[in-house]
Protein backbone atom coordinates (compact mmCIF):
# COMPACT_ATOMS: atom_id res chain seq x y z
CA UNK A 1 0.00 0.00 0.00
CA UNK A 2 1.41 3.37 -0.97
CA UNK A 3 0.94 6.64 0.93
CA UNK A 4 -1.93 7.79 -1.25
CA UNK A 5 -3.89 4.58 -0.77
CA UNK A 6 -3.28 4.66 2.99
CA UNK A 7 -4.51 8.24 3.15
CA UNK A 8 -7.67 7.36 1.22
CA UNK A 9 -8.40 4.25 3.28
CA UNK A 10 -7.66 5.79 6.69
CA UNK A 11 -9.69 8.92 5.92
CA UNK A 12 -12.69 6.84 4.82
CA UNK A 13 -12.40 4.65 7.92
CA UNK A 14 -12.27 7.60 10.31
CA UNK A 15 -15.24 9.26 8.56
CA UNK A 16 -17.30 6.05 8.72
CA UNK A 17 -16.32 5.55 12.37
CA UNK A 18 -17.34 9.12 13.23
CA UNK A 19 -20.71 8.66 11.53
CA UNK A 20 -21.42 5.36 13.30
CA UNK A 21 -20.41 6.72 16.68
CA UNK A 22 -22.59 9.82 16.23
CA UNK A 23 -25.54 7.57 15.33
CA UNK A 24 -24.90 5.00 18.05
CA UNK A 25 -23.93 7.11 21.07
CA UNK A 26 -26.60 9.37 22.52
CA UNK A 27 -24.58 11.22 25.15
CA UNK A 28 -21.25 11.72 23.40
CA UNK A 29 -19.48 14.55 21.66
CA UNK A 30 -17.96 13.20 18.43
CA UNK A 31 -15.58 15.41 16.47
CA UNK A 32 -13.45 14.59 13.42
CA UNK A 33 -10.92 17.26 12.58
CA UNK A 34 -7.79 17.01 10.43
CA UNK A 35 -7.54 13.23 10.71
CA UNK A 36 -8.14 13.06 14.46
CA UNK A 37 -11.41 11.67 15.79
CA UNK A 38 -12.21 12.56 19.38
CA UNK A 39 -15.11 10.98 21.26
CA UNK A 40 -15.95 12.41 24.67
CA UNK A 41 -18.51 10.46 26.64
CA UNK A 42 -20.99 12.04 29.07
CA UNK A 43 -18.94 10.94 32.08
CA UNK A 44 -15.82 12.65 30.74
CA UNK A 45 -14.03 9.56 29.40
CA UNK A 46 -12.36 10.26 26.07
CA UNK A 47 -11.39 8.12 23.09
CA UNK A 48 -9.02 9.37 20.42
CA UNK A 49 -8.56 7.77 16.99
CA UNK A 50 -5.98 9.02 14.51
CA UNK A 51 -3.90 7.91 11.60
CA UNK A 52 -0.16 7.47 11.81
CA UNK A 53 1.08 7.79 8.24
CA UNK A 54 4.74 6.81 8.78
CA UNK A 55 3.67 3.34 10.00
CA UNK A 56 0.48 3.23 7.89
CA UNK A 57 -1.57 2.53 11.02
CA UNK A 58 -4.66 3.79 12.78
CA UNK A 59 -4.14 4.45 16.47
CA UNK A 60 -6.76 4.31 19.21
CA UNK A 61 -6.42 5.67 22.72
CA UNK A 62 -8.97 4.19 25.10
CA UNK A 63 -9.69 5.11 28.73
CA UNK A 64 -10.50 1.43 29.30
CA UNK A 65 -7.85 -0.57 27.48
CA UNK A 66 -5.12 1.96 26.70
CA UNK A 67 -3.33 2.45 23.40
CA UNK A 68 -3.83 0.28 20.33
CA UNK A 69 -2.31 0.28 16.86
CA UNK A 70 -4.11 -1.19 13.82
CA UNK A 71 -2.77 -2.00 10.38
CA UNK A 72 -4.86 -2.76 7.29
CA UNK A 73 -4.95 -6.50 6.72
CA UNK A 74 -7.43 -8.64 4.84
CA UNK A 75 -10.08 -5.93 4.58
CA UNK A 76 -9.98 -5.00 8.28
CA UNK A 77 -7.88 -2.86 10.59
CA UNK A 78 -6.15 -5.55 12.66
CA UNK A 79 -4.27 -4.98 15.91
CA UNK A 80 -0.51 -5.06 15.55
CA UNK A 81 -0.37 -6.91 18.90
CA UNK A 82 -3.00 -9.58 18.45
CA UNK A 83 -6.05 -10.79 16.62
CA UNK A 84 -8.48 -8.03 17.61
CA UNK A 85 -9.73 -5.60 15.02
CA UNK A 86 -10.68 -1.97 15.36
CA UNK A 87 -14.31 -2.99 14.84
CA UNK A 88 -14.02 -5.57 17.65
CA UNK A 89 -12.71 -3.03 20.17
CA UNK A 90 -15.21 -0.33 19.23
CA UNK A 91 -18.07 -2.81 19.59
CA UNK A 92 -16.76 -4.17 22.91
CA UNK A 93 -15.97 -0.82 24.54
CA UNK A 94 -18.51 1.54 23.00
CA UNK A 95 -21.26 -0.87 21.95
CA UNK A 96 -21.34 0.41 18.38
CA UNK A 97 -21.15 -1.93 15.38
CA UNK A 98 -19.04 -0.67 12.50
CA UNK A 99 -20.28 -3.08 9.84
Amino acid sequence: MDDREFDRLSTATLQRLAERLEEGLDDADVELREGVLTVELAGGAQYVFNRHAPNRELWMSSPISGAHHFAPEGGAWRSTRGEATLADLVAAELGVALD
